[in-house]
Formats: C-alpha cells, sequence, structure tokens
C-alpha cells in the first residue's frame, strides 16, 4: 500500500535528507587519489552519528557498512573496503539516514581527482541528468511509468543502457516502500502503474551503464557489476510529490 506522509512526517524526512546530503557531500570531498573506500564510510559512519541519527544501511539485511561505496563497473552495493582509489576512477556513493524514524537516501558518482576520460564524464554528467529528466515528470497527476520513461529516454538517447533488475522505490519509515520506480518502461507492462499524489515520496535513482544493461552478483552476494566489465553510474535523490512542483528532500547546499 502506497502511504501519503503527513506534514510531520515530511518535516522528518527533511531532517534525514539534509544529513543524507550534507554526507554525500563528505563523501565527495574525501573521493581522492589513494583513498580506500573504507576510510570515507567511516567519515560517513561518524558524521551521519554525530547529527544524532542512524546510518540506516548499516546491519540491513546484514548489509556490514553504512555506506555502499562501487567504484567503476561496480553499479551499487559495492562494500567498502581497503581498495584504494585511482586517479580517474568513478565512485558512486550511496547513503541513507535515519532520523526520528524516517529516512533520507541519496546517491552520486563521483570522479576521482575531478577528471577522467570525456567518455566516462559524460557518462557521469548524462546520470545525472536522467533523475533531473525524470523530476520533472514527478507531479500529481502523472504515472510512475512518466518518471521512467524520463530515465531510460535520456539514457537512451545518449547511448547508454538502464539497469532493468534493480529499481528506484518509495521511502519513508522503511528504506523501501511501495511503488518501485523502475528506471524503464515495462513492454507489456506486468505490473501496476501507480499515479503519482500529493504526500508521496519517492527516491528516484538512474543506474546506467555504459556498455550492456546485463548485470551480475558478486559471491559477496552485495556487490553488483556490469556483465561486460564497463562503467556504470548512479544519481538518486529522495523526492516529494506536491500539489505543484516536486520538493528534493535530500538536498543541501553544493549539491553533486
Amino acid at each position: 500500500m502506497i502511504k501519503r506522509k503527513s506534514a510531520r512526517e515530511i518535516d522528518m524526512m527533511r531532517q534525514a535528507g539534509r544529513i543524507a546530503a550534507e554526507a554525500r557531500n563528505l563523501a565527495g570531498s574525501l573521493v581522492n587519489v589513494g583513498a580506500t573506500t573504507k576510510s570515507i564510510d567511516k567519515a560517513i559512519h561518524n558524521y551521519i552519528i554525530s547529527q544524532d541519527a542512524k546510518p540506516t544501511f548499516l546491519g540491513y539485511r546484514d548489509y556490514p557498512a553504512s555506506s555502499c561505496i562501487s567504484v567503476n563497473d561496480e553499479v551499487i552495493h559495492g562494500i567498502p573496503s581497503a581498495r584504494r582509489l585511482a586517479l580517474g576512477d568513478i565512485v558512486s556513493i550511496d547513503i541513507g539516514v535515519t532520523k526520528s524514524g524516517y529516512i533520507g537516501d541519496c546517491a552520486a558518482t563521483f570522479i576521482v581527482g575531478g577528471q577522467a576520460t570525456k567518455e566516462t564524464e559524460r557518462l557521469v554528467e548524462v546520470t545525472r541528468e536522467c533523475f533531473y529528466e525524470a523530476l520533472k515528470k514527478a507531479k500529481a497527476g502523472n504515472r510512475v511509468s512518466d518518471i521512467s520513461r524520463a530515465v531510460q529516454q535520456h539514457a537512451e538517447k545518449n547511448g547508454y543502457s538502464v539497469v532493468r533488475e534493480y529499481t528506484g522505490h518509495g521511502v519513508g519509515s522503511k528504506i523501501h516502500e511501495p511503488p518501485e520506480v523502475p528506471n524503464f518502461v515495462e513492454v507489456p507492462r506486468k505490473k501496476a502503474d501507480p499515479r503519482l499524489m500529493q504526500g508521496m515520496t519517492l527516491a528516484i535513482e538512474p543506474m546506467i551503464n555504459e556498455g550492456g544493461a546485463a548485470i551480475f552478483v558478486k559471491e559477496d552476494n552485495w556487490t553488483v557489476t556490469t556483465a561486460d566489465g564497463k562503467n556504470s553510474a548512479h544519481y538518486e535523490n529522495t523526492i516529494l510529490i506536491t500539489e505543484d512542483e516536486p520538493e528534493i528532500l535530500t538536498a543541501c547546499e553544493d549539491m553533486p
């Protein structure tokens, strides 16, 4: 059942979302040559705790870290480790924060050293653009498929593939709530296509591959990589459907 949030619940989600966004900014500043993904995760953890909040991902289905940090061909759910970052790597950092029982969920992809090949830089930018194209459709009266179509069309127009096995989702007091928010339009449609209503809160998260759409899960049962070894990028914000323009709940100054 899709839950529309009350004013109080939305305020709690704004608080959680701000902390998540600030943690994402902090993480991005630490994406440097020689840094380990584990050290970045530790900084994320410490910041969230300092804000009297909790890392949502830590312990979720036994996940062992406070963030998901995925490098290059890793799509999502990369487990932080002693791996050291190299110049030109792309690093997708996904963060969930629980504050007063409500959650903010966001992600962005950063480039180590701030520069990579033109092809890689373009992948990162187009993935971010996919989110903002979807945001234009996140209005009361539209349907989830309008969001999905916007992501898919922008990605494919630029020559990229959309991951299909993982989707955006509702978010609130739980990290995953109805509805699913795919990044593609299913043809023929097999699942419901809910209408967007004021008070709905969604995590829209394009996961875009440089090569083919096929993926596989590593032996750790978490890390998702591209099947062809080509790079993947991820960008996400938690948003609120309003009477007018959607509101990004995971917003702060200097958003990536």
